[in-house]
Protein backbone atom coordinates (compact mmCIF):
# COMPACT_ATOMS: atom_id res chain seq x y z
CA UNK A 1 0.00 0.00 0.00
CA UNK A 2 1.74 3.83 -0.81
CA UNK A 3 0.99 4.82 2.96
CA UNK A 4 2.75 2.07 3.99
CA UNK A 5 5.49 2.48 1.48
CA UNK A 6 5.74 5.90 2.09
CA UNK A 7 6.31 5.46 6.18
CA UNK A 8 8.76 2.56 5.43
CA UNK A 9 10.77 4.78 3.11
CA UNK A 10 10.61 7.84 5.87
CA UNK A 11 11.78 6.06 8.26
CA UNK A 12 15.05 4.90 6.79
CA UNK A 13 15.38 8.48 5.18
CA UNK A 14 15.51 9.89 8.12
CA UNK A 15 18.46 8.21 9.47
CA UNK A 16 20.30 9.64 6.62
CA UNK A 17 19.21 13.45 6.79
CA UNK A 18 18.27 16.43 8.81
CA UNK A 19 14.95 16.29 7.42
CA UNK A 20 12.77 14.25 5.02
CA UNK A 21 9.63 14.08 3.08
CA UNK A 22 8.42 11.35 1.34
CA UNK A 23 5.53 11.89 -1.42
CA UNK A 24 3.23 8.89 -3.39
CA UNK A 25 0.92 10.77 -6.20
CA UNK A 26 -1.23 8.24 -8.95
CA UNK A 27 -3.08 9.96 -11.42
CA UNK A 28 -5.77 8.16 -13.41
CA UNK A 29 -6.91 10.14 -16.49
CA UNK A 30 -9.27 9.64 -19.67
CA UNK A 31 -10.39 12.23 -22.42
CA UNK A 32 -12.84 11.86 -25.26
CA UNK A 33 -12.33 14.13 -28.69
CA UNK A 34 -14.70 14.91 -31.62
CA UNK A 35 -14.12 17.48 -34.76
CA UNK A 36 -15.86 18.06 -37.42
CA UNK A 37 -18.73 15.76 -37.35
CA UNK A 38 -16.20 13.00 -36.45
CA UNK A 39 -15.56 10.84 -33.02
CA UNK A 40 -11.87 11.40 -32.96
CA UNK A 41 -10.92 8.64 -30.13
CA UNK A 42 -10.75 8.24 -26.64
CA UNK A 43 -7.49 8.17 -24.51
CA UNK A 44 -6.86 6.72 -21.09
CA UNK A 45 -3.62 7.30 -18.88
CA UNK A 46 -2.63 6.11 -15.69
CA UNK A 47 0.56 6.37 -13.75
CA UNK A 48 1.88 6.58 -9.99
CA UNK A 49 5.36 7.03 -8.19
CA UNK A 50 7.16 8.47 -4.92
CA UNK A 51 9.42 11.60 -4.55
CA UNK A 52 11.69 11.54 -2.03
CA UNK A 53 13.18 15.27 -0.52
CA UNK A 54 15.81 15.20 1.91
CA UNK A 55 17.69 18.49 3.53
CA UNK A 56 21.61 17.96 4.59
CA UNK A 57 24.26 20.24 3.23
CA UNK A 58 21.65 21.24 0.73
CA UNK A 59 18.34 19.86 -0.78
CA UNK A 60 17.62 16.97 -2.98
CA UNK A 61 15.06 15.26 -4.54
CA UNK A 62 14.77 11.97 -6.11
CA UNK A 63 11.56 9.99 -8.02
CA UNK A 64 10.61 6.10 -8.66
CA UNK A 65 7.89 4.94 -10.11
CA UNK A 66 8.71 1.51 -8.52
CA UNK A 67 6.67 -0.38 -5.80
CA UNK A 68 9.48 -2.11 -4.25
CA UNK A 69 11.28 -1.23 -1.68
CA UNK A 70 14.71 -1.96 -2.31
CA UNK A 71 14.25 -0.32 -5.92
CA UNK A 72 12.61 2.97 -3.55
CA UNK A 73 15.73 2.93 -1.22
CA UNK A 74 18.07 3.34 -4.16
CA UNK A 75 16.32 6.50 -5.01
CA UNK A 76 16.64 7.71 -1.48
CA UNK A 77 20.49 6.83 -2.17
CA UNK A 78 20.44 8.89 -4.78
CA UNK A 79 18.86 12.06 -2.80
CA UNK A 80 21.24 11.59 -0.02
CA UNK A 81 24.06 11.35 -2.12
CA UNK A 82 23.20 15.09 -3.73
CA UNK A 83 22.38 16.50 -0.58
CA UNK A 84 26.18 16.00 0.70
CA UNK A 85 27.13 18.77 -1.53
CA UNK A 86 27.13 21.97 -0.49
CA UNK A 87 24.04 23.95 -1.82
CA UNK A 88 20.74 25.20 -1.74
CA UNK A 89 19.63 24.68 2.01
CA UNK A 90 16.57 26.27 3.70
CA UNK A 91 13.37 25.28 3.66
CA UNK A 92 10.42 25.22 6.01
CA UNK A 93 10.11 22.12 7.83
CA UNK A 94 6.42 22.70 9.42
CA UNK A 95 3.81 20.16 9.85
CA UNK A 96 0.21 20.44 9.61
CA UNK A 97 0.01 16.99 11.50
CA UNK A 98 -2.19 14.21 10.35
CA UNK A 99 -5.45 14.81 7.92
CA UNK A 100 -7.00 13.51 5.17
CA UNK A 101 -9.25 15.17 2.25
CA UNK A 102 -11.66 13.50 -0.42
CA UNK A 103 -13.53 15.84 -3.58
CA UNK A 104 -15.09 13.27 -5.99
CA UNK A 105 -18.70 15.26 -6.70
CA UNK A 106 -22.04 13.52 -6.53
CA UNK A 107 -21.78 12.25 -9.98
CA UNK A 108 -18.28 10.51 -9.51
CA UNK A 109 -16.46 10.60 -12.62
CA UNK A 110 -16.35 6.42 -12.80
CA UNK A 111 -20.02 6.71 -13.25
CA UNK A 112 -20.37 8.35 -16.56
CA UNK A 113 -19.43 6.15 -19.64
CA UNK A 114 -17.65 6.59 -22.82
CA UNK A 115 -20.84 6.33 -24.39
CA UNK A 116 -22.78 9.01 -22.72
CA UNK A 117 -19.18 11.84 -23.29
CA UNK A 118 -19.56 10.61 -26.87
CA UNK A 119 -22.91 11.68 -27.17
CA UNK A 120 -22.55 14.74 -25.26
CA UNK A 121 -19.75 15.63 -27.53
CA UNK A 122 -21.61 15.06 -30.70
CA UNK A 123 -24.56 16.80 -29.84
CA UNK A 124 -22.39 19.94 -29.60
CA UNK A 125 -20.36 19.28 -32.51
CA UNK A 126 -23.85 18.91 -34.47
CA UNK A 127 -25.15 22.27 -32.32
CA UNK A 128 -22.02 24.17 -33.37
CA UNK A 129 -22.47 23.20 -37.14
CA UNK A 130 -26.29 24.24 -37.37
CA UNK A 131 -24.80 27.74 -35.92
CA UNK A 132 -22.36 27.88 -39.00
CA UNK A 133 -19.32 26.86 -37.70
CA UNK A 134 -17.32 25.13 -40.36
CA UNK A 135 -14.61 24.16 -38.23
CA UNK A 136 -15.31 22.76 -35.23
CA UNK A 137 -13.45 20.75 -32.08
CA UNK A 138 -15.14 19.53 -28.76
CA UNK A 139 -12.55 17.73 -25.72
CA UNK A 140 -14.36 16.17 -22.45
CA UNK A 141 -11.52 15.31 -19.80
CA UNK A 142 -11.64 14.32 -16.53
CA UNK A 143 -9.06 12.97 -13.52
CA UNK A 144 -8.58 11.24 -10.38
CA UNK A 145 -5.30 12.14 -8.08
CA UNK A 146 -4.38 10.55 -4.88
CA UNK A 147 -1.41 11.87 -2.93
CA UNK A 148 0.21 10.58 0.42
CA UNK A 149 2.47 13.31 2.07
CA UNK A 150 4.79 12.38 5.02
CA UNK A 151 7.66 14.29 6.48
CA UNK A 152 9.96 14.01 9.65
CA UNK A 153 8.35 16.47 11.47
CA UNK A 154 5.04 14.33 11.48
CA UNK A 155 2.92 15.16 8.53
CA UNK A 156 0.88 12.66 7.31
CA UNK A 157 -1.15 14.39 4.47
CA UNK A 158 -3.88 11.92 2.75
CA UNK A 159 -5.32 13.44 0.18
CA UNK A 160 -8.02 12.44 -3.52
CA UNK A 161 -9.66 14.46 -5.66
CA UNK A 162 -11.28 14.03 -9.04
CA UNK A 163 -11.50 17.07 -11.84
CA UNK A 164 -13.10 17.26 -15.02
CA UNK A 165 -12.86 19.84 -18.46
CA UNK A 166 -14.26 20.70 -21.18
CA UNK A 167 -12.88 22.78 -24.43
CA UNK A 168 -14.56 23.48 -27.50
CA UNK A 169 -13.03 25.78 -30.73
CA UNK A 170 -15.30 26.88 -33.23
CA UNK A 171 -14.38 28.56 -36.62
CA UNK A 172 -16.34 30.66 -38.88
CA UNK A 173 -15.99 31.26 -42.13
CA UNK A 174 -18.19 33.73 -43.82
CA UNK A 175 -17.62 36.00 -47.15
CA UNK A 176 -14.02 35.36 -47.57
CA UNK A 177 -13.44 36.38 -43.45
CA UNK A 178 -12.58 34.21 -40.78
CA UNK A 179 -13.53 34.30 -37.13
CA UNK A 180 -12.70 31.77 -34.14
CA UNK A 181 -13.61 31.26 -30.46
CA UNK A 182 -12.86 29.01 -27.97
CA UNK A 183 -14.23 27.88 -25.00
CA UNK A 184 -12.56 26.51 -21.60
CA UNK A 185 -14.58 25.34 -18.79
CA UNK A 186 -13.57 22.83 -15.32
CA UNK A 187 -14.41 21.73 -12.23
CA UNK A 188 -12.68 19.89 -9.01
CA UNK A 189 -15.52 17.38 -8.41
CA UNK A 190 -17.65 15.56 -10.79
CA UNK A 191 -19.64 15.26 -13.76
CA UNK A 192 -22.31 17.72 -12.32
CA UNK A 193 -20.71 20.51 -13.03
CA UNK A 194 -21.32 20.03 -16.61
CA UNK A 195 -25.30 19.81 -15.58
CA UNK A 196 -25.35 23.64 -13.98
CA UNK A 197 -22.78 24.71 -16.87
CA UNK A 198 -25.56 25.35 -19.58
CA UNK A 199 -22.84 24.31 -21.95
CA UNK A 200 -25.14 24.45 -24.84
CA UNK A 201 -26.12 28.34 -24.15
CA UNK A 202 -22.59 29.63 -23.75
CA UNK A 203 -22.06 28.35 -26.85
CA UNK A 204 -25.10 29.41 -29.12
CA UNK A 205 -24.10 32.76 -27.64
CA UNK A 206 -20.28 32.71 -28.40
CA UNK A 207 -20.81 31.57 -32.09
CA UNK A 208 -23.56 33.78 -32.36
CA UNK A 209 -21.36 37.07 -30.87
CA UNK A 210 -18.46 36.24 -33.40
CA UNK A 211 -20.61 35.79 -36.61
CA UNK A 212 -22.26 39.32 -35.44
CA UNK A 213 -18.39 40.53 -35.03
CA UNK A 214 -17.15 39.15 -38.55
CA UNK A 215 -19.26 42.06 -40.07
CA UNK A 216 -18.83 45.03 -37.51
CA UNK A 217 -16.66 48.06 -38.24
CA UNK A 218 -13.22 48.77 -36.50
CA UNK A 219 -13.11 51.78 -34.23
CA UNK A 220 -10.87 54.69 -34.95
CA UNK A 221 -8.23 54.96 -32.26
CA UNK A 222 -8.14 57.17 -29.14
CA UNK A 223 -8.45 57.58 -25.14
CA UNK A 224 -11.60 56.59 -23.99
CA UNK A 225 -13.50 55.17 -20.96
CA UNK A 226 -13.41 50.96 -21.30
CA UNK A 227 -15.77 48.10 -19.60
CA UNK A 228 -13.83 44.98 -19.58
CA UNK A 229 -15.61 41.52 -18.76
CA UNK A 230 -14.82 38.87 -16.51
CA UNK A 231 -12.95 36.81 -19.20
CA UNK A 232 -10.49 39.86 -19.65
CA UNK A 233 -10.69 40.26 -15.73
CA UNK A 234 -9.54 36.73 -15.45
CA UNK A 235 -6.70 36.57 -18.04
CA UNK A 236 -5.27 39.96 -16.48
CA UNK A 237 -5.42 38.49 -13.06
CA UNK A 238 -3.83 35.43 -13.92
CA UNK A 239 -0.79 36.69 -16.13
CA UNK A 240 0.04 40.38 -14.24
CA UNK A 241 -0.39 39.37 -10.73
CA UNK A 242 -0.67 35.88 -9.85
CA UNK A 243 2.88 35.07 -12.31
CA UNK A 244 4.52 38.02 -11.33
CA UNK A 245 4.07 37.00 -7.62
CA UNK A 246 5.03 33.90 -7.72
CA UNK A 247 7.88 33.62 -5.75
CA UNK A 248 10.97 31.87 -7.79
CA UNK A 249 10.09 34.26 -10.76
CA UNK A 250 10.90 37.16 -8.56
CA UNK A 251 14.18 35.88 -7.33
CA UNK A 252 15.20 35.06 -10.71
CA UNK A 253 14.54 31.01 -10.98
CA UNK A 254 12.20 30.84 -13.95
CA UNK A 255 14.09 33.39 -15.96
CA UNK A 256 15.68 31.07 -18.54
CA UNK A 257 11.83 29.30 -18.25
CA UNK A 258 8.98 30.42 -18.21
CA UNK A 259 10.16 34.71 -17.76
CA UNK A 260 10.77 36.93 -14.68
CA UNK A 261 8.93 39.12 -12.74
CA UNK A 262 8.36 42.83 -12.59
CA UNK A 263 8.52 42.45 -9.07
CA UNK A 264 12.24 41.73 -8.55
CA UNK A 265 14.54 44.39 -7.50
CA UNK A 266 11.34 46.72 -6.41
CA UNK A 267 11.08 48.24 -3.10
CA UNK A 268 7.73 46.59 -1.47
CA UNK A 269 5.24 47.31 -0.91
CA UNK A 270 4.92 48.49 -4.32
CA UNK A 271 2.02 50.51 -5.55
CA UNK A 272 0.26 48.68 -8.55
CA UNK A 273 -2.92 50.27 -9.24
CA UNK A 274 -5.87 52.54 -7.59
CA UNK A 275 -7.68 51.34 -4.26
CA UNK A 276 -10.40 49.71 -6.56
CA UNK A 277 -8.54 47.09 -7.10
CA UNK A 278 -7.49 43.69 -5.20
CA UNK A 279 -5.66 40.52 -6.62
CA UNK A 280 -7.04 37.35 -4.63
CA UNK A 281 -5.19 33.83 -5.26
CA UNK A 282 -7.88 31.08 -3.58
CA UNK A 283 -6.92 27.06 -3.73
CA UNK A 284 -9.42 26.97 -0.99
CA UNK A 285 -12.50 27.79 -3.57
CA UNK A 286 -14.50 24.75 -3.22
CA UNK A 287 -15.46 23.81 -6.89
CA UNK A 288 -12.67 25.68 -8.44
CA UNK A 289 -10.20 23.91 -11.29
CA UNK A 290 -7.64 24.80 -8.76
CA UNK A 291 -9.22 23.76 -5.90
CA UNK A 292 -7.05 21.76 -2.88
CA UNK A 293 -7.58 21.42 0.78
CA UNK A 294 -3.15 20.50 0.94
CA UNK A 295 -1.48 21.21 -1.76
CA UNK A 296 1.46 19.15 -2.55
CA UNK A 297 4.31 19.85 0.42
CA UNK A 298 1.82 18.91 3.36
CA UNK A 299 1.28 22.91 3.56
CA UNK A 300 -3.19 24.15 4.74
CA UNK A 301 -4.36 25.75 1.06
CA UNK A 302 -5.40 29.33 2.39
CA UNK A 303 -6.74 32.73 0.56
CA UNK A 304 -3.85 35.00 -0.35
CA UNK A 305 -4.19 38.69 -1.64
CA UNK A 306 -1.21 39.13 -4.49
CA UNK A 307 -2.58 43.35 -4.79
CA UNK A 308 -4.59 44.62 -1.56
CA UNK A 309 -6.38 47.88 -2.42
CA UNK A 310 -3.56 48.84 -5.39
CA UNK A 311 -0.76 47.41 -3.57
CA UNK A 312 1.39 44.58 -3.63
CA UNK A 313 0.40 42.30 -0.44
CA UNK A 314 1.56 38.47 -0.48
CA UNK A 315 3.75 36.13 -2.50
CA UNK A 316 2.84 32.70 -3.69
CA UNK A 317 5.10 30.66 -1.85
CA UNK A 318 6.05 26.23 -1.34
CA UNK A 319 8.49 25.84 1.23
CA UNK A 320 11.49 26.36 -0.10
CA UNK A 321 10.72 30.18 -1.56
CA UNK A 322 8.86 31.02 1.92
CA UNK A 323 12.13 29.85 3.81
CA UNK A 324 14.18 31.96 1.21
CA UNK A 325 11.46 35.47 2.00
CA UNK A 326 11.47 34.37 5.70
CA UNK A 327 8.14 33.64 5.73
CA UNK A 328 5.34 30.82 6.28
CA UNK A 329 4.66 28.99 3.46
CA UNK A 330 0.91 29.86 1.99
CA UNK A 331 -0.01 26.79 0.39
CA UNK A 332 1.20 27.25 -3.27
CA UNK A 333 3.51 24.24 -3.87
CA UNK A 334 2.17 22.31 -6.90
CA UNK A 335 3.52 19.37 -8.87
CA UNK A 336 2.21 18.29 -12.29
CA UNK A 337 2.92 14.50 -10.94
CA UNK A 338 5.12 12.50 -8.86
CA UNK A 339 8.18 12.92 -10.86
CA UNK A 340 8.23 16.68 -10.68
CA UNK A 341 9.31 18.66 -7.84
CA UNK A 342 6.82 21.20 -6.20
CA UNK A 343 7.20 25.07 -7.55
CA UNK A 344 5.26 27.84 -6.14
CA UNK A 345 1.85 28.10 -8.31
CA UNK A 346 -1.14 29.47 -8.64
CA UNK A 347 -4.16 28.12 -8.63
CA UNK A 348 -7.62 30.24 -8.47
CA UNK A 349 -6.95 33.84 -9.69
CA UNK A 350 -9.16 36.77 -9.68
CA UNK A 351 -10.08 40.48 -9.40
CA UNK A 352 -11.93 41.03 -5.79
CA UNK A 353 -15.58 41.94 -6.67
CA UNK A 354 -16.65 45.04 -5.84
CA UNK A 355 -20.07 46.71 -4.90
CA UNK A 356 -20.93 47.96 -8.36
CA UNK A 357 -23.88 46.53 -10.33
CA UNK A 358 -22.84 46.16 -14.44
CA UNK A 359 -25.68 48.76 -14.90
CA UNK A 360 -24.44 51.37 -12.68
CA UNK A 361 -20.25 50.64 -14.36
CA UNK A 362 -22.32 51.35 -17.63
CA UNK A 363 -24.24 54.38 -16.48
CA UNK A 364 -20.67 55.94 -15.58
CA UNK A 365 -19.74 55.75 -19.34
CA UNK A 366 -20.80 58.86 -21.96
CA UNK A 367 -18.35 57.77 -24.75
CA UNK A 368 -16.01 54.25 -24.34
CA UNK A 369 -16.41 50.69 -25.43
CA UNK A 370 -17.45 47.75 -23.57
CA UNK A 371 -14.74 44.66 -24.40
CA UNK A 372 -16.47 41.51 -23.00
CA UNK A 373 -13.88 38.95 -23.69
CA UNK A 374 -10.91 38.32 -25.79
CA UNK A 375 -9.88 36.23 -28.67
CA UNK A 376 -6.23 36.68 -28.22
CA UNK A 377 -3.59 38.43 -26.13
CA UNK A 378 -0.04 38.24 -25.34
CA UNK A 379 2.10 39.61 -22.44
CA UNK A 380 6.22 40.18 -22.25
CA UNK A 381 8.32 37.82 -20.03
CA UNK A 382 8.51 39.87 -16.76
CA UNK A 383 4.48 40.44 -17.19
CA UNK A 384 4.18 43.95 -17.41
CA UNK A 385 3.42 44.87 -21.14
CA UNK A 386 0.25 43.57 -22.54
CA UNK A 387 -2.39 43.10 -25.35
CA UNK A 388 -6.06 42.32 -25.31
CA UNK A 389 -7.81 41.94 -28.31
CA UNK A 390 -11.39 42.07 -27.85
CA UNK A 391 -13.83 38.98 -29.52
CA UNK A 392 -17.23 39.93 -27.99
CA UNK A 393 -17.26 44.32 -27.90
CA UNK A 394 -19.80 47.57 -28.37
CA UNK A 395 -19.10 51.04 -28.69
CA UNK A 396 -21.14 52.79 -25.15
CA UNK A 397 -23.02 56.10 -26.01
CA UNK A 398 -23.96 58.02 -22.93
CA UNK A 399 -24.63 55.00 -20.27
CA UNK A 400 -26.60 52.39 -23.09
CA UNK A 401 -24.60 49.34 -25.16
CA UNK A 402 -24.85 50.46 -28.86
CA UNK A 403 -23.06 49.11 -32.18
CA UNK A 404 -20.72 46.23 -32.11
CA UNK A 405 -17.44 46.67 -32.63
CA UNK A 406 -14.75 44.39 -34.43
CA UNK A 407 -11.28 43.67 -32.32
CA UNK A 408 -10.77 46.62 -30.84
CA UNK A 409 -7.20 46.68 -29.00
CA UNK A 410 -6.12 47.29 -25.11
CA UNK A 411 -2.33 47.43 -25.28
CA UNK A 412 -0.98 49.02 -22.23
CA UNK A 413 1.20 47.64 -19.00
CA UNK A 414 0.73 46.23 -15.86
CA UNK A 415 0.29 49.73 -13.79
CA UNK A 416 -1.51 51.32 -15.51
CA UNK A 417 -3.83 48.86 -16.66
CA UNK A 418 -4.93 48.59 -12.63
CA UNK A 419 -4.79 52.27 -12.20
CA UNK A 420 -7.08 53.34 -14.79
CA UNK A 421 -9.69 50.75 -12.77
CA UNK A 422 -11.78 53.32 -11.22
CA UNK A 423 -15.37 50.89 -9.95
CA UNK A 424 -15.07 46.95 -9.60
CA UNK A 425 -18.90 45.09 -10.06
CA UNK A 426 -20.28 42.69 -7.57
CA UNK A 427 -20.59 39.82 -10.34
CA UNK A 428 -18.11 37.14 -10.86
CA UNK A 429 -17.26 34.46 -13.26
CA UNK A 430 -14.40 32.05 -13.70
CA UNK A 431 -12.85 30.30 -16.61
CA UNK A 432 -10.51 27.08 -16.55
CA UNK A 433 -6.97 26.71 -17.95
CA UNK A 434 -3.54 25.06 -17.95
CA UNK A 435 -1.03 26.79 -16.75
CA UNK A 436 3.01 25.99 -17.70
CA UNK A 437 5.81 26.66 -16.10
CA UNK A 438 8.82 24.94 -15.18
CA UNK A 439 11.96 22.43 -16.51
CA UNK A 440 10.65 20.18 -17.55
CA UNK A 441 7.39 21.92 -18.25
CA UNK A 442 4.52 21.14 -15.86
CA UNK A 443 1.19 22.17 -16.68
CA UNK A 444 -1.50 22.61 -13.24
CA UNK A 445 -5.11 23.14 -13.38
CA UNK A 446 -6.22 27.16 -13.03
CA UNK A 447 -8.90 28.63 -12.84
CA UNK A 448 -8.79 32.61 -13.08
CA UNK A 449 -11.48 34.94 -13.20
CA UNK A 450 -13.19 37.83 -11.51
CA UNK A 451 -15.99 40.48 -11.82
CA UNK A 452 -16.68 43.49 -14.85
CA UNK A 453 -14.41 46.27 -14.29
CA UNK A 454 -14.88 50.24 -15.32
CA UNK A 455 -11.15 51.79 -16.55
CA UNK A 456 -11.10 55.25 -17.10
CA UNK A 457 -8.60 56.99 -20.29
CA UNK A 458 -7.66 53.92 -21.94
CA UNK A 459 -5.96 54.27 -25.54
CA UNK A 460 -7.22 51.81 -27.86
CA UNK A 461 -6.69 51.04 -30.90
Amino acid sequence: MPGELCEKLLNAAEKKSKYAEVRFMELEGSGAAYRNGSFEGAAYSKSSGYSVRVLNNSLAISFSNSENFTELSRALDVAVERSMIPGKSRLVTKSDGKKEWVVSGSKKVDNVSLEDKISMLRDNDILMESLGASVRMNYLSDRKVKQVFMNSEGSEIKGEFSRVSYFYFAGILDSGEFEQSTGEFGSTGGYEYFDALNLRDRITDDIGSIKKAMHANHMKPGKMDVVIGPEISGIVAHESAGHPTEFDRIVGREGALAGESFLTGKKLPMKIGSEAVSVIDDPSMKGSYGFYVYDDEGIRSRKRYLYRKGFTDEFIHNRESAARQGVEPNGGGRSSSWNMEPLPRMSTTYIEPGDYSFEELMEGVNDGIYVKNFTEWNIDDIRFNEKYVGKEAYRIRNGEIAEQIRRPIIETNTIKFYSAIDAVAKDVEFFAGQCGKGDPEQGVDVWMGGPHARLRDMYIQ
